[in-house]
């Protein structure tokens, strides 16, 4: 019973999720996107708009030559060590750990946990690269997120349900707006006073600092760049992504698109992923949760906190690490918060 506008600053729907079909080839465009969850709801809700391809993520990562499983489990460490059954590589494990008393940060729960073999080989080079810092300097939770299994699954998550929707994400977002008025390259800032405006409530998923005028400085993030190439094999690379691991090499992964859906295509798309410097002209892509953003970012999130007229979603509002379907709880559950307060008898109702 409500009207919906949602205006984009980009030239496309879906924001980062956005998929395009080049050369009979869905390619994720800003990185790959692998839909997964545990939860029936958000399941149930995502298949509404689209059906999907049965997808396993597991990638590989590079260092200097060397090819291991990711995430951690036994084929990696057959690899790194010779080792096959669990009680073996725990035993090589518990040898290779070396206890911290601060393992709040990367490095130090990396060293007490998986140990410098490790911590050399798979973190510590991505880490600088991805992060422009030093491993100590940010928060463990960016290494916790890597699964450590002593099984032969080399599926990157463990969630029941897992997969890419059959014809790219575009599409399935298409059918979400179907219906909705949809207006793009529109600079929400460039007019703020007239968008706010135009409806009763306003759904905001930009930068939270940006949204108050940087009255408490600027938080930090870090952006990526993509360079994808068309390739005359039909198999580059045998996997999804392969992650290159060392310092020196500039990108941080390979991505072949056709390896997530269909793979007859004679060609293949490649895209190398550049960690970059963020600035205000670039998409940011990752906050950066150290304490001092954090803290900053906590100042902001008590302003929105008291906010009538708006409502703050999303990676960039919420300055959180979220995926996918974490975004999409996170949105069913305020739906159901506002509109319960709301009589349904309104004709204006969400701004986006």
């Amino acid at each position: 019973g409500k009207r919906c506008l949602v205006i984009d600053s980009r030239n496309h729907i879906g924001g980062n999720c956005y998929t395009e079909h080049i050369e009979g080839i869905c390619v994720h465009k800003y990185g790959p996107h692998i839909f997964h969850t545990d939860d029936d709801r958000i399941w149930a809700y995502v298949q509404r708009f689209g059906s999907f391809h049965r997808y396993l993520h597991a990638p590989v990562a590079n260092f200097r030559g060397e090819l291991f499983s990711l995430p951690f489990n036994m084929w990696t460490f057959r690899q790194l060590w010779g080792v096959t059954t669990p009680t073996e590589a725990l035993e090589r494990l518990a040898r290779a750990r070396l206890p911290r008393d601060d393992m709040s940060n990367v490095e130090g729960w990396a060293l007490a946990n998986l140990g410098e073999e490790i911590y050399e080989k798979f973190i510590r080079g991505y880490t600088l690269k991805q992060w422009q810092k030093e491993p100590r300097e940010l928060p463990a939770s960016i290494v916790k997120r890597l699964p450590v299994r002593f099984s032969y699954d080399n599926s990157y998550f463990d969630d029941r349900y897992q997969g890419i929707p059959v014809d790219g994400y575009t599409q399935l977002i298409r059918r979400m707006l179907h219906g909705i008025e949809v207006q793009l390259d529109c600079d929400f800032f460039a007019d703020r006073a007239h968008w706010m405006s135009l409806g009763g409530r306003l759904v905001f998923t930009g930068r939270i600092d940006q949204f108050y005028d940087y009255r408490f400085g600027e938080l930090a993030y870090r952006s990526l760049r993509f360079a994808s190439e068309t390739v005359e094999v039909q198999n580059y690379q045998g996997v999804a992504q392969m992650n290159y691991t060392a310092a020196e090499v500039p990108y941080t992964r390979i991505v072949e698109h056709k390896h997530f859906g269909v793979r007859e295509a004679p060609v293949s798309i490649i895209t190398r992923e550049y960690p970059q410097k963020w600035t205000r002209a670039e998409i940011p892509f990752y906050p950066v949760n150290d304490a001092l953003n954090e803290a900053l970012a906590g100042r902001y999130r008590s302003l929105a906190s008291a906010e009538q007229q708006v409502i703050f979603g999303g990676r960039l509002a919420e300055y959180r690490y979220y995926d996918m379907h974490q975004v999409i709880a996170a949105a069913l559950s305020m739906v159901n918060r506002h509109l319960k307060s709301k009589t349904t008898a309104e004709s204006v109702g969400y701004t986006i």
